[in-house]
Order: C-alpha cells, then sequence, then structure tokens
C-alpha cells in the first residue's frame, strides 16, 4: 500500500477563478481534488485548505502558521500548493523540518484554464514527494528544485537553478 500524502493548499495562481461581475480573477477553493480526480491519483490522499491567498501578499505570520501545519500533520509525505511569486520564500521557511517530505507546486495559470500547467505540476509534485528523501523541494517545470538554489524567472516564466 502506498504512503498516504497530505495536501495543504495556501491559495495562488492554481486556485483563480474568474469573477466576471468584478472582472477580476481571485483566489477560489482549492483545485487540487478534481485535478486528482480527473487524473484517476490512486493514492491516498488527505486534504487541507489553510488559506486563499495570493503568494505576493503572504506574511511572516502565514508562514509560519504553513510551518506549524506541516510539521502537526500525521502523515510524513507533504504537498503544498502555493503561489510562484513567493514561493521560494516560503519553502525555505520549512527547512529544518524533521522526518518528513515536503514537496511546494503551483502554476502559471488558473488550474481552470485550459492551457494550465497545474495538471502536470502537481501530478510531478505526488510523484515526487514519494520518491525524494527527507527535505522541502519546489517541483516546477518538470525540475526538482532546491529551494536554496532556484528562482523564478520573472520574464520567461519559469524556475531556474541559480
Amino acid at each position: 500500500m502506498n504512503e498516504p500524502i497530505h495536501i495543504i493548499t495556501t491559495g495562488g495562481t492554481i486556485d483563480k477563478v474568474y469573477f466576471d461581475a468584478k472582472s477580476t480573477y481571485e483566489v477560489g477553493g482549492p483545485q487540487v481534488k478534481a485535478l486528482l480526480q480527473d487524473a484517476g491519483i490512486t493514492v491516498p490522499v488527505s486534504l487541507t485548505e489553510l488559506m486563499r491567498r495570493d503568494s505576493l501578499e503572504m506574511t511572516r505570520e502565514d508562514r509560519i502558521l504553513i510551518r506549524e501545519t506541516v510539521a502537526n500533520v500525521p502523515e510524513n509525505l507533504v504537498v503544498v500548493t502555493h503561489g510562484t511569486d513567493t514561493m521560494v520564500q516560503t519553502a525555505k521557511s520549512l527547512k529544518g523540518i524533521q522526518g518528513k517530505v515536503v514537496v511546494f507546486t503551483g502554476s502559471m495559470q488558473p488550474a481552470l484554464f485550459r492551457g494550465t500547467d497545474a495538471i502536470f505540476n502537481i501530478g510531478a509534485a505526488i510523484t515526487a514527494v514519494q520518491v525524494l528523501p527527507f527535505g522541502v523541494y519546489i517541483v516546477m517545470n518538470g525540475h526538482v528544485f532546491d529551494p536554496d538554489k532556484v528562482l523564478k524567472n520573472r520574464e520567461t516564466n519559469i524556475f531556474e537553478d541559480l
């Protein structure tokens, strides 16, 4: 049997939805459960919707809450969905949690968009969290990154090694 995975959602582009009356995009409810169902994922997964935050609005207190939540879930395998703009900063703030594999992922396009990278990134994160050694990682663009050795290139909208 596969070890269970706990997914913690924090918002970001992956969960953005379009509000026609306002003509804006806002962070909505977690999309990850529907993505996993659509992909036919059979690994046991539990989900905590922690917050609905654009990562540019993340605070120190938000990062402390994310760290405490990750440390306290019973599962050793944790995927955190997060906005890409400050994902690296939040991932670094979780370094040192013992006995857990923590994988951060997100998307450049909302999960509800036809041309989204969310489906691939979630699938890659679910796979990576099962095979990586204890530690904190970022999984984006088909790569596994060390948070201390990666940056988001805002011009190309991809994550790159430093």
